[in-house]
């Protein structure tokens, strides 16, 4: 199978998983015991307002036209409207992820900033005590609980130190002084791009805690990958070669062993990156992100399964790329990988 014939192949299956998903989702969320047109119309309903509701949510139709009717919707870009908003859903979506998204980068740029040094040192250094103390962190950083960690952090940082604030994205009170104009949706870019710095110093305070929250998990993985990758690759030929040649020992971990030792590690990155999006949603909740997590909580809780559905389908259909993306990376970078 050639390059691309293997592309278009996952590309397809990648589509089938996604309609997979949207199927068991839309199934599921009909047999809930609950009246979305009353949810819809609000307190006190009356019957000819709930009649009206369901015609328009079309829950008078039979329901696998009622899935067609989503699935034509869902290929015109339609997730619905919002019963707890009465908003498209993906105008909430919209802004909703573009927060999520910007916790999962800062989040990953802490991960790879500290997960690859403390990785190659922990191999340079095996057995030593500063490789016990970083497996310890690694193991730590996979095992212990998000939500705990959020806590304690708030406990420290906040309640203790005072030094960052407790929750939210950004101070109202920030806001209502320095009035931010969204360009991509993320505000530590938007604050830079237009020069409001008081906005992006308040962001980034806010940010620092749900971002280091989420970062622990993947910090975890790569130092692990990258140490077991880097001891290998430090036994072999080339790098004894190296040491008689008398190359600074820096150049030779970063340059020359780190090389060969971080193909497998991109895989993680990346493999992490796709768990993190998950992992944000309990973190939102924690930190009150106004993210797809939060979004999500508070949809399921009114029983809102138009908004449910579509938090379903983003996160699936990010997950599913991401993995796409990680595969056909690790099989150009790998050409011992048969197609």
């Amino acid at each position: 199978m050639k390059f691309r014939e293997y592309v278009a192949y996952r590309l397809v299956l990648a589509i089938f998983v996604i309609i997979g998903v949207v199927t068991v989702v839309f199934f599921v969320s009909r047999v809930i015991p609950s009246d979305p047109a009353a949810l819809y119309v609000g307190a006190h309903p009356t019957p000819e307002a709930i009649e009206k509701a369901r015609e328009q949510l079309h829950l008078n139709d039979p329901l696998i036209k009622q899935y067609a009717y989503y699935l034509w919707s869902l290929l015109h870009g339609d997730l619905g409207i919002s019963i707890r908003t009465h908003n498209p859903v993906a105008q909430d979506l919209k802004s909703a992820f573009t927060a999520t998204f910007e916790l999962i980068l800062v989040a990953e740029f802490i991960a790879i900033l500290i997960g690859i040094p403390l990785g190659v040192y922990s191999a340079v250094k095996k057995d030593s005590w500063l490789d016990n103390l970083s497996r310890l962190f690694a193991i730590s950083g996979v095992s212990l609980p998000a939500f705990w960690f959020g806590i304690v952090l708030q406990l420290i940082f906040f309640k203790h130190l005072q030094l960052l604030p407790l929750a939210g994205r950004v101070d109202t009170v920030v806001l209502l002084q320095h009035p931010l104009k969204v360009i991509t949706g993320f505000y530590l870019i938007d604050s830079l791009i237009t020069g409001n710095i008081p906005v992006f110093i308040d962001a980034l305070k806010h940010i620092i805690l749900p971002a280091i929250t989420l970062a622990m998990y993947p910090i975890g993985l790569i130092t692990r990958q990258v140490r077991s990758m880097m001891i290998e690759v430090l036994q072999e030929n080339y790098i004894r070669t190296a040491w008689a040649y008398g190359i600074p020992p820096r150049r030779i971990y970063f340059k020359y062993a780190l090389k060969n030792a971080i193909a497998p590690a991109l895989i993680t990155i990346g493999l992490s990156f796709a768990y993190t999006l998950v992992g944000a949603f309990l973190v939102e909740l924690i930190f009150n992100w106004p993210g797809l997590g939060r979004y999500a909580a508070y949809s399921i809780l009114s029983m809102d399964y138009p908004a449910v559905l579509g938090v379903t389908i983003v996160a699936a259909t990010a997950y599913v790329f991401i993995n796409l993306i990680v595969d056909i990376v690790q099989v150009y970078l790998d050409p011992r990988i048969k197609l």
